[in-house]
């Protein structure tokens, strides 16, 4: 993960990209943690090592949890449909 030490976050408070819940303060925290990802470098790099790797949990290269999921579930319908 050479790649981490060039992350926008790596100064950051880590709790910032692991909320509580998907609602109220918890949503506000995601998109304050999302908006650290939108000016990383490696963005592409640290979202494919959370796929790559199954996060379930936390802000990684700009998605949430539930948007990873739905990511997963398209790349599973198009390896389904080959």
């Amino acid at each position: 993960m050479e790649w981490a030490q060039q992350a926008a976050c790596v100064h950051e408070d880590p709790e910032l990209f692991f909320p509580l819940s998907a609602t109220g303060p918890a949503l506000r925290q995601e998109l304050a943690a999302k908006r650290v990802c939108l000016v990383c470098p490696v963005i592409r790099q640290c979202l494919d090592w959370a796929i790559d790797n199954g996060q379930v949990h936390g802000v990684w290269g700009g998605t949430s949890e539930r948007e990873r999921a739905e990511l997963r579930r398209g790349a599973d319908l198009v390896h389904a449909h080959r």
